[in-house]
């Protein structure tokens, strides 16, 4: 035997012994269940052969008979709720094997050289991750509602068959080639292997019961009527958990390291290669979600090929680090996309499953919902975001009542101008400093500031105007009034109950993966100014809306995109001192004192 295959045996034994000591516990907890009932066998037993007699006897017999029925009962709940309690599934979007044969014969071939049983299905996930799923509980396979699957997404819905379902990262079929995508597989196929130990498959359904039955236990909705039955099982259930939890632990760790050496024979030189690109696939699609994505869905606007711009995002990475630049010649190896045949109704499905996971967006497009092309982003996304804060600044405005000019003699413009904005932040103290731009960290998107000091950040104006607007957009959010945040009903887009249509997952938690906390009263403040300036530079100056695949929306001026702007906006804001904002202006040409057209 190679040192690989002792290797995979000796994590797969300390996998097993592992679970060998969470079916232990379980014994134990039986075992404490039957114990009353043992005691009353022996009493009665006792009292037939005329040992146990008297009075006392007696009365002991009636209290432990008593106390055994209650605990088998409880004991015979618990396991009803444990075994028919439906366990947690990931949100995926199903690939039924007509949709993509290339990657099932792909994945048969990986488990066949592993010489373990074959993935039952797969399905993809909108991220960077690759797991096996065991959708073995009866709970996971229920009619399929009419028009599709659990999401609506692609194929007739099937009955999970007994082995586990594959999950693949949505992004890594479209950066990575072929045969980097099988490399990054391979240990992950492996682990079908101890799957199939009847032992660990076993210890796995024990521990995925208990923790479906604390989540029962923790929804009123579920036990309605009965919250002391359920905060009983809920104890019993955790109390389980915690002896488990290190067994089950050290068990799935086992398995893991079962898995990696089997898959050592594999593809081994190329997995160094494909795991760099899953680190690289990671930062891409990061980026792409919170600097692209994000402001679309604030837009009720959802990108329908969010793994194509993976692939720009990382290109565009590629050009610009030189540390990247061997990764842009792999583009002419087919891409892992390929083994799909309808590959833009997969990114399609997964894009709006993103949404709906990291936004909390509706299950279905609507007039409030809609997807947006790559092309189309920056009218549809960008130009609409700059005119509908700007819109909203100049309401908080009125709302404080600021003057269209200072100069009470001054016609009135006729609109709404950029040097309200201005006029109204500049702090006359400010007019004699020396002009200085606050420290700005262009990759993290956040000024250098004196928050968490405690040190005013802001002056008097500017305070009281980001409060405003927080007002007005936690107002107009709550009313449904805009498509910032996608209504989906009375409650928040994604924020009611389960529908219909997603059986094996709660929409009531979602978003389940929310990318950023809410924005800060003096971040919207310098959003909505910034807004407001572009606005300006495309009605006055000729500039253009633009997308930047590594930093989200961005201002073309004269071509060029720019990148100052932000600094010389927090000027203003944080210190009242328009100079260097005002002299951006100048240089590019742009007209504070001409109106804007705003939605």
């Amino acid at each position: 035997m190679t040192s690989t295959g002792i290797g995979a045996e000796a994590g797969a034994q300390a996998a097993r012994t592992r679970a060998l000591a969470v079916l232990r516990i379980r014994g134990r907890a039986l075992a404490v269940a039957l114990l009353p009932a043992a005691a009353t066998v022996i009493l009665l037993t006792g009292g037939s052969t005329g040992h146990f007699v008297g009075h006392g006897w007696d009365t002991a017999r009636w209290i432990v008979g008593a106390l055994a029925v209650l605990v088998l009962l409880a004991a015979a709940g618990i396991a009803l709720v444990v075994a028919r309690a439906r366990p947690a599934v990931s949100p995926t979007v199903p690939i039924p094997e007509e949709s993509a044969p290339d990657l099932y014969r792909m994945m048969r071939d990986l488990a066949d050289r592993l010489d373990v049983p074959v993935p039952s299905a797969i399905a993809l996930t909108p991220d960077c991750d690759s797991w096996l799923e065991d959708r073995t509980h009866p709970a996971h396979g229920p009619p399929a509602p009419k028009g599709g699957d659990e999401l609506g997404t692609l194929g007739p819905h099937r009955r999970t068959p007994a082995a586990p379902v594959l999950v693949i990262g949505s992004p890594f079929l479209w950066w990575m080639r072929v045969g980097e995508l099988r490399a990054v597989l391979a240990p992950v196929v492996a682990g079908t292997g101890p799957s199939a130990q009847p032992d660990i498959a076993a210890a796995r359904r024990f521990v995925r019961g208990l923790d479906a039955a604390v989540g029962v236990s923790a929804t009123p909705a579920r036990c309605p009527g009965t919250r002391l039955v359920c905060a009983g099982i809920g104890w019993v259930a955790r109390l389980l958990l915690r002896g488990c939890r290190e067994h089950a632990a050290l068990m799935e760790r086992g398995v893991a390291a079962a898995a990696a050496e089997r898959a050592q024979a594999v593809d081994y030189g190329l997995r160094i290669v494909a795991q760099e690109q899953v680190g690289l696939a990671y930062a891409g699609w990061d980026r792409l979600l919170t600097r692209v994505a994000l402001p679309a869905w604030r837009m009720g606007r959802w990108p329908s090929r969010l793994d194509a711009g993976v692939v720009a995002a990382l290109t565009e990475l590629s050009r610009r680090d030189r540390l990247a630049e061997g990764f842009a010649s792999r583009l002419g190896e087919r891409p892992a996309c390929d083994l799909l045949e309808e590959p833009g109704l997969v990114d399609e499905a997964a894009s709006l499953l993103a949404a709906r996971l990291f936004h909390g967006g509706p299950a279905e497009p609507g007039p409030a919902w809609s997807p947006v092309a790559w092309q189309e982003y920056p009218d549809e996304v960008v130009d609409r975001t700059w005119r509908t804060e700007a819109a909203r600044l100049h309401r908080v405005l009125d709302a404080l009542g600021v003057r269209a000019t200072l100069d009470p003699a001054a016609p009135d413009p006729g609109g709404p101008t950029l040097a309200r904005v201005l006029d109204h932040l500049t702090d006359p103290s400010a007019a004699g400093r020396r002009p200085r731009l606050p420290a700005y960290d262009e990759d993290s998107r956040t000024p250098g500031c004196d928050e968490e000091a405690g040190e005013p950040t802001g002056t008097e104006r500017s305070t009281a105007l980001a409060v405003g607007l927080t007002a007005a957009l936690a107002r107009e959010e709550h009313a449904g009034a805009t498509g910032i945040a996608p209504p989906g009903g009375p409650a928040p887009a994604g924020q009611g109950a389960p529908g219909p249509g997603s059986p094996l997952w709660d929409d009531g938690a979602l978003p389940l993966f929310p990318l950023q906390p809410p924005r800060t009263a003096r971040e919207l403040l310098a959003d909505h100014v910034t807004a407001m300036v572009c606005c300006a530079a495309v009605d006055t100056a000729g500039a253009t809306p633009g997308l930047d695949w590594l930093d989200g929306p961005s201002l073309l001026v004269g071509g060029e995109r720019a990148v100052d702007l932000t600094p010389r906006v927090l000027s203003l804001i944080e210190e009242g001192d328009p100079a260097p904002l005002r002299a951006w202006l100048v240089e590019s040409g742009i007209r504070p004192e001409k109106p804007v057209r705003l939605v």
